[in-house]
């Protein structure tokens, strides 16, 4: 199988750990692109050029990182996905939270790397608005005490991480006390060290 990624993608970041976790990567070719620059290899697989994009054993490509990690649950017994229905849709619930929050902070990025002129201010506005009201759930809701690794505790990771590159500054550790104190130690996970963003 071959991985197509980029360093700083928190998509990409969370299907990287999700494979160090069930330890895949002996069966998974990385290959880094960037996702600005040339993707002729990557829309080979797919069209729309977005990583991460996993590309299987028969040549057909899976891509959205919730598809992967579903994917990668199956491939061997590190069971990320409880059995227990639910525990299951609770763990696939914060997956697609975390991952809107991602959502929410890359749009964010994206538009502050517009010019200043062109940059729209109620959309700033909203999904700053989008970013707190999710990290305000997950410091109330979120199962901090959970000792084994699920996809709910490496989606909500890499959103944080992504956070913490791109915009430290809505990271406030008196108002998200709890969150922050978890994902400050989980974060010295060697999945987290192995998948750090880099520039």
């Amino acid at each position: 199988m071959k991985l197509f990624y980029s360093k700083t993608s928190p998509y990409a970041r969370k299907v990287r750990m999700v494979i160090l976790n069930n330890r895949l990567e002996e069966n998974i070719e990385a290959v880094e692109v960037n996702p600005f620059g040339d993707v002729s290899e990557l829309t080979k697989y797919n069209p729309l050029g977005k990583i991460p994009t996993l590309v299987l054993d028969d040549g057909e490509a899976l891509c959205d990182s919730p598809l992967i990690c579903h994917y990668l649950n199956n491939l061997n017994d590190q069971r990320m996905l409880s059995d227990n229905s639910e525990q299951y849709w609770d763990i696939l619930r914060w997956q697609a939270l975390a991952d809107g929050l991602m959502d929410a902070a890359y749009n964010l990025v994206m538009e502050r790397r517009r010019e200043q002129e062109e940059q729209s201010s109620s959309c700033k506005a909203q999904w700053t608005l989008e970013i707190t009201r999710v990290l305000e759930q997950i410091d109330v809701e979120f199962n901090v005490d959970d000792k084994v690794i699920k996809l709910s505790q490496i989606s909500v990771a890499s959103a944080l991480g992504y956070l913490e590159l791109r915009l430290p500054e809505l990271l406030h550790e008196t108002q998200y006390a709890k969150i922050i104190k978890w994902y400050n130690a989980f974060k010295t996970q060697d999945i987290m060290l192995a998948t750090q963003p880099q520039e």
